[in-house]
Order: C-alpha cells, then sequence, then structure tokens
C-alpha cells in the first residue's frame, strides 16, 4: 500500500462523514458559492447565500442584479468588490457561451470570470461527479506536511495527488484533508499529538 493509500485508509476511518461543507441546490449555485469561497469561510459563505439563493436561485435571477447590487448582498465576504465584479461578468458569459448553463469541462470553466483550477475543479468533481482533485489551503497545507507533496502551487500539488491515487479515490480525499486540516493539521501549531497520520508524516518525524 503506498503512502498516499494508507492516508486515504486512516482519514476516512477518522472522518466517515467528510463532504462538501457549502449549500447548493444546483450547478450554478456552487459555483457561485466556490468564487464567494476564496479566502473566506465556508461558514460565512453559506450565511449569505441561504438568503441569496432564496431570492436569486438561478442566472436569469442574478441577470437583473447590478455590480453593486450583488456587492450589497455579499459584503460580509472578503475581497466582495472584486468576487461582485467576476459574478456580475460570469453571469453574462454562462448567458452569452454557454446558453446559461454551467459548462462540464476544465477549460470552458476556467474561460469564466473569477474562475481558476481549484473553482473548476471543485464544480466538475461536486455537481458533476467529473474526477478532478481540487486544491485549497488546507489540501495544499496537509498534502505538502504528509510528504504526499512537493509543489510549491496548487496546481503542481493537484498533479502530484492525481498520480498517487486513483481516481476513484480524489473526490473522498480532496474532503478528507480539508477537514482534517481543518481540525487537527490547522495553519499554527497544528495537534501532532492526536493526529491519525503522524506515524507516516514526514513534518511529524522531522520535529
Amino acid at each position: 500500500m503506498t503512502k498516499a493509500d494508507k492516508a486515504y485508509q486512516l482519514l476516512e476511518i477518522e472522518y466517515p462523514n467528510a463532504k462538501c461543507s457549502l449549500d447548493y441546490g444546483t450547478p450554478f449555485q456552487l459555483l457561485v458559492s466556490t468564487i464567494l469561497s476564496a479566502q473566506a469561510t465556508d461558514k460565512s459563505v453559506n450565511n449569505v447565500t441561504e438568503k441569496l439563493y432564496k431570492l436569486y436561485p438561478d442566472v436569469d435571477s442574478f441577470l437583473t442584479l447590478t455590480q453593486e447590487e450583488i456587492e450589497n448582498k455579499i459584503k460580509k465576504i472578503g475581497l466582495y468588490k472584486n468576487k461582485s465584479k467576476n459574478i456580475y461578468n460570469m453571469c453574462r458569459e454562462l448567458r452569452d457561451k454557454f446558453n446559461k448553463e454551467v459548462p462540464k469541462t476544465m477549460v470552458e470553466l476556467m474561460s469564466l470570470s473569477g474562475v481558476g483550477r481549484k473553482t473548476a475543479s471543485v464544480v466538475l468533481v461536486e455537481a458533476f461527479k467529473i474526477p478532478a482533485f481540487p486544491v485549497d489551503t488546507h489540501v495544499f497545507r496537509v498534502s505538502r506536511r504528509l510528504g504526499l507533496a512537493k509543489g510549491s502551487t496548487a496546481d503542481k500539488v493537484s498533479d502530484e495527488m492525481m498520480k498517487k491515487l486513483s481516481k476513484k479515490k480524489w473526490h473522498l480525499m480532496h474532503h478528507l484533508l480539508i477537514t482534517h486540516g481543518r481540525e487537527v493539521c490547522i495553519a499554527q501549531n497544528p495537534k501532532c499529538e492526536i493526529c491519525c497520520l503522524k506515524n507516516i508524516c514526514t513534518y511529524f518525524k522531522a520535529k
């Protein structure tokens, strides 16, 4: 068993309920929520979108909003000015290029305003069950500490992790690493003493 598979096995036991913590009902809502989640907690995003999606559930309803109106509705979230601009433009790109449907390929998703590889990967794997490996700050930190990846960017870490795990494990491993990063392998003062992975962790062995 490889180190990546062992980590997957141990984390799956530790976090049997690991899953996406963004609240959404459609691929479009997931796309908006993922754009909003950059440098923000999922909890803060859900607090904003709970009301937002009741009033504006789809592309058509978002198209009725000005950029300033979007700003006012998401201003509790960090970087709201830039995010509102991206969402405003993204909705028009969906209308003009994709018949108001969220596309199902990495290239098409990344052609949208505010959508990088991580956001595109989240939409692909969560909304459409198309294999991808999103890398956020938690996944980046934990996979490097464990010694599963060495890449200096999120994209490089994603490439490394996809090579080390079978496609069927990508989706859950992404969530397992996020959960572990939030609860144990935190950015400052990680809780190594209670970590289920310490026996295979490069970071712990080097302490």
